[in-house]
């Protein structure tokens, strides 16, 4: 679009996009998303990008979050040069083109209640009415809007309304509301007003007076775009303060929102962890935000990259999360140096190793990298510490590291052998006694091979630090998908794991807060920028090294962990739902033909490795995934996440026993992607033509699923809520901000949980800001 339109010489060929945050909150991964797309585009065709704050609303909005997101975007790589603008910079000029539209015939103070005008706007089948103040005179009116300026009024007593069309089809156009009356202390204006526009009202005349060319928006203003064109179209037109320049003409167009698997990505629900003390501020590392992520230890390029790899498109989709961690992982793989960590120290005594020797050994910061040089020397004792999970007594098949009388290679070191298991009085292994081999060093030796390598740290020399495992927020894919399951029920209890008896190599002591690792076998990580000090680190793990997610929901454990209790693997359902069997309990072989798709599937698809693993499998199952993709208009990545995270229960190992092809599979996917269903609804789908087969669209219909996502014919039910909850709505309003979720609740109810969520939210927003 905006390449057609440089062609056309539209706008003289200008490129002016705005990046518009309202400072009641820390910018997210959602909000970088349309940051990169913004200034990416401006960038592109030489254009500017405007940093506009949207300070419309006093009551909720701070300076803090303004010096947050300027610190955000900046970090981000992005630069509006002279263009930083405020909404609460245009205030005298918004009120003059508010008595320009009474003027003009087009505004009227309205002084009817809430209920009133909510009540005259109509329903979908029923145009609106005029109240009794829509005829007032101009001078009534002009005199009206002046009073209310001036602060004679109280809040609620008297809005600014446009006069449009109150027998509109879209009902955002029945005479909406311009501006209402808030005695409240703005943080920049302080008390020089008592009226504030509506955001409606004021985002169209920011971007006209800034002569903005494409006002880029997320899908939910798509609706309110015939009103943002009759506000510019309405406004005057010259030099001076009281117009817009002659040529400016912005227009908007709306794009997807980002949601993200495994967080939410409301401002209003990211403060309430904060207040609520369930997360450790809006930079925890655990948070979607920008602050957070910086925290954590990702780069300002991968989040970039993300925004890449997900591109730009007019539907509603969920985001697999491992996209974003393999744009993490490659970027971090790129500048992390490896070095060497123990998280759960198990000690290992040398028997044979002669006392009070120590070895110095070169080790290579960059192991797989030739070209890159650097390496550091790390002290080897007689005295070592190994991670506790590199041992097991009674192993299963298939584990190749140390077991009694079994050998490892330690990493750049020596062959060792476990000769002896120490036991604590509680039955604990608390010691291992094991002899080297001298002749091993390096692996020089001839004919000598094992075939586990672990890591290790010297035990005299380690340096003990606090390490901090960052795990997924919640514990659902889409917390907000059941509207009668708090998003909070779903936190995940395991989300932080603080290890403070983790020791380091000593070359990693002195690093600097900032500095990043990947610590070999376990991770990259990051010396927290606040409470990490050279000597004494405090590391944060960024990511894990693989997806670990996508093996935990297919049955198969993590590689090199056995499970454990309530961390996932095959003996936890994040959902309560039970175990969830591997589509395959014993991976086969791969034919040639196999491993082709494998890795076409990882390449083309936007899967996960471990997707493609699972996927791949055998060639029931590749076929079973060949015929959802074909039947669905849902992207790869959708359909494969369903395959993985949800066919393995029902299908108890053999895609081919089940009573439904991938066929089906990929219909409900695709409606699912098309907001035809909830995740929810498509789960209840599901488990149907599961269990006796079917049609997915009679299934549907049959039990009322499909999602209502027309905002009009939502509009009545939410009044009537509203209308019978007018206690609680007056207590929202005085501050109590949680009783969004109760609205929420009640309308779901009503509509047997088949509202669309984000529709729905919107609605109640909307009309909980009227007066």
């Amino acid at each position: 679009m905006v390449a057609a339109d440089v062609r056309a010489g539209r706008h003289g060929g200008r490129v002016v996009t705005r990046f518009p945050p309202e400072p009641n909150g820390y910018l997210h991964i959602g909000h970088a998303k349309s940051i990169c797309l913004n200034f990416g585009v401006a960038r592109e065709y030489d254009g500017v990008c405007h940093l506009r704050f949207d300070d419309t609303n006093p009551e909720t909005e701070d300076v803090k979050y303004v010096d947050s997101i300027i610190e955000d975007v900046r970090w981000l790589g992005f630069d509006w040069g002279e263009h930083l603008y405020f909404a609460s910079d245009y205030f005298e000029r918004m009120y003059a083109f508010g008595e320009h539209l009474i003027r003009m015939g087009r505004a009227y103070v309205d002084s009817a209640s809430e209920a009133e005008v909510r009540a005259a706007r109509g329903t979908v089948m029923e145009s609106g009415r005029p109240t009794a103040y829509r005829g007032r005179t101009v001078a009534e009116n002009l005199d009206l809007f002046r009073r209310m300026r001036a602060g004679e009024f109280g809040d609620g007593e008297h809005v600014l309304r446009a006069k449009i069309d109150l027998a509109s089809p879209n009902m955002l156009m029945r005479d909406p509301i311009l501006y209402r009356i808030r005695h409240a202390h703005h943080y920049r204006q302080g008390d020089a007003w008592c009226i504030y526009p509506l955001y409606d009202y004021a985002h169209p005349i920011e971007d006209a007076l800034e002569s903005v060319t494409h006002s880029l928006c997320t899908l939910e203003f798509e609706n309110n775009r015939e009103l943002y064109d009759w506000i510019v179209t309405s406004l005057p037109r010259g030099e001076g303060p009281d117009a817009i320049p002659q040529d400016s003409a912005p227009a908007q167009t709306e794009f997807a929102r980002l949601g993200l698997d495994y967080t939410v990505m409301s401002k209003r629900k990211l403060l309430q962890l904060v207040e609520a003390g369930d997360v450790a501020g809006w930079d925890d590392p655990r948070m979607p935000t920008i602050a957070g992520m910086r925290r954590r230890g990702v780069t300002p390029e991968a989040v970039r990259t993300f925004c890449e790899l997900i591109g730009v498109a007019k539907a509603n989709t969920r985001v697999d999360i491992g996209k974003l961690e393999y744009a993490i992982r490659d970027d971090l793989n790129q500048r992390a140096p490896r070095v060497m960590a123990v998280l759960r120290p198990l000690r290992v005594v040398l028997t044979n190793w002669p006392a009070g020797r120590v070895e110095d050994i070169d080790a290579p910061y960059w192991p797989h990298d030739v070209p890159r040089l650097g390496s550091r020397t790390v002290p080897f004792s007689g005295e070592l510490l190994i991670e506790r999970d590199d041992f097991m007594e009674d192993p299963p098949r298939g584990f190749h590291r140390l077991v009694p009388g079994g050998e490892v290679r330690l990493r750049y070191g020596y062959i060792i052998r476990c000769d002896e298991v120490v036991k604590g009085d509680s039955g604990e292994v608390v010691e291992l006694r094991c002899s080297y081999d001298d002749a091993t060093r390096g692996g020089s030796a001839d004919g000598r091979s094992v075939r586990g390598t672990i890591h290790w740290v010297s035990a005299p020399h380690a340096v003990r630090c606090d390490v901090r495992l960052y795990d997924r927020l919640f514990t659902a894919p889409d917390p907000e998908a059941d509207d009668a399951v708090a998003f909070t029920a779903l936190l995940n209890p395991a989300s932080l794991e603080v290890m403070q008896d983790a020791r380091v190599e000593p070359s990693v002591a002195a690093c600097e807060p900032g500095a990043r690792f990947q610590f070999e076998r376990l991770g990259y990580f990051f010396a927290d920028p606040i409470d990490s000090t050279p000597g004494k680190p405090v590391f944060n793990r960024t990511v894990t090294l693989r997806d670990t997610w996508t093996r935990q929901l297919s049955g198969q454990p993590s590689p090199g962990r056995p499970d454990r209790a309530g961390r996932g693997g095959a003996a936890a359902r994040a959902d309560g739902r039970g175990a969830v069997e591997p589509l395959r309990p014993e991976p086969v072989e791969r034919s040639g033909a196999l491993e082709t798709l494998r890795a076409r599937y990882e390449r083309e698809h936007g899967i996960t490795a471990e997707q493609a693993d699972v996927l791949t499998r055998d060639a029931a199952i590749a076929a079973f995934y060949e015929a959802a993709l074909s039947a669905s208009s849902a992207p790869a990545a959708a359909v494969a996440t369903w395959l993985v995270n949800e066919l393995p229960r029902a299908a108890r190992g053999a895609v081919d026993a089940l009573p439904v092809g991938g066929a089906v599979l990929g219909e409900v996917v695709g409606m699912l992607a098309r907001d035809e269903l909830s995740s929810s609804a498509a789960r209840e789908v599901l488990a149907e033509l599961l269990e006796r087969g079917g049609d997915a669209r009679e299934i549907v219909e049959r039990r009322g699923l499909r999602q209502l996502d027309d905002a009009a014919a939502l509009a009545g039910l939410v009044d009537d809520v509203l209308a019978g909850n007018a206690p609680k709505v007056a207590e929202f309003r005085a501050g109590r901000a949680g009783l969004l979720g109760f609205f929420l609740g009640q309308v779901m109810a009503r509509t047997g949980g088949r509202a669309n969520p984000s529709v729905l939210r919107r609605l109640l927003e909307e009309r909980l800001q009227e007066r």
